[in-house]
């Protein structure tokens, strides 16, 4: 094994704090992985790792070998693809909200497969915060304002929202048709899952987003159950319009506030700032952000 394969299966390693993780990762066995690092350690003449039956951690001549080595890798593999012209390879690990795998990448696969079919996807569904590093997870695709400074975005969508209820909840409170009116209603709480704080309503007013906080009796952290309170009732609801067009059409949801609605919702590629963007993490942002802009 060359030092620059040693150099990824160290940085697989010191991300992963597991050299078991890092050899099923890599689809190596975990001796190699043992064997390489302490090799690694004696030609470098410094302990890189400490470890315990339980963690794994970097050193602190660790951490700096980690960050140049992220670095060499990264350009190392740039040069590579520049000069060979070949395609992105290996495996790419994404992690998706939901709503939006289910909506518009889950269907268009079959596409990005054919078109890069040396990567091999690993695709998980949240609507949580990741912790991409520990969790050896490569981009997160995510709707909403990016709230981590840690991370890098690629935004690749603004998603059109609009305010919604049911006919049962405006039969029972009244439309409200300005914001004055909203001081006798109630509102479904979606709480941040970085901060668990309740996310305020947003109206735009003369081209300025006004912040509501509205009572509210029932407070989701997901998206599913946010729109699905409403359909029951529960209190006025910000969603993405297309999430809810099924429930506009069958006449389960109305949209109120039409001339007050909520601004367009960003949706980004997400990324650790500390790491240089892979041609994997690349040309997905690209195809993800191409499949948006085909149905804007």
């Amino acid at each position: 094994m060359d030092r620059f394969q040693e150099m990824q299966v160290f940085i697989r390693i010191a991300e992963r704090s597991s050299f078991t993780q890092a050899a099923e990762d890599l689809q190596i066995p975990r001796a190699t992985v043992t064997n390489l690092l302490k090799r690694m350690e004696e030609r470098l003449g410094t302990r890189l790792l400490e470890r315990t039956t339980r963690t794994v951690r970097l050193t602190h001549d660790g951490e700096a070998f980690y960050r140049r080595c992220v670095r060499l890798v990264a350009d190392m593999e740039e040069a590579e693809g520049s000069f060979r012209n070949v395609a992105p390879k290996g495996l790419l690990r994404v992690n998706l909200q939901g709503t939006l795998a289910r909506h518009f990448v889950v269907p268009a696969l079959p596409e990005f497969i054919a078109q890069y079919p040396d990567i091999e996807l690993q695709i998980g569904e949240d609507d949580r915060l990741v912790d991409l590093v520990r969790e050896g997870i490569d981009c997160v695709l995510r709707a909403g304002t990016l709230q981590d400074s840690s991370m890098v975005g690629r935004r690749v969508a603004l998603m059109e929202q609009v305010t919604v209820a049911s006919p049962a909840y405006l039969q029972q409170f009244g439309e409200p048709e300005t914001l004055e009116a909203l001081g006798t209603h109630r509102a479904v709480n979606y709480l941040s899952s970085g901060s668990g704080r309740v996310l305020p309503m947003e109206c735009t007013v003369d081209g300025n987003v006004v912040e509501i906080q509205l009572a509210a009796v029932v407070s989701v952290t997901g998206a599913d159950l946010y729109a699905g309170s409403a359909v029951a009732g529960l209190g006025l609801v910000q969603v993405p319009r297309y999430r809810v067009m099924g429930e506009l059409s069958a006449g389960k949801l109305k949209v109120v506030l039409d001339g007050f609605p909520p601004p367009p919702m960003p949706v980004s590629v997400l990324y650790p700032q500390n790491r240089q963007l892979s041609a994997r993490v690349r040309v997905f942002a690209q195809w993800v952000r191409e499949i948006f802009e085909a149905v804007a």
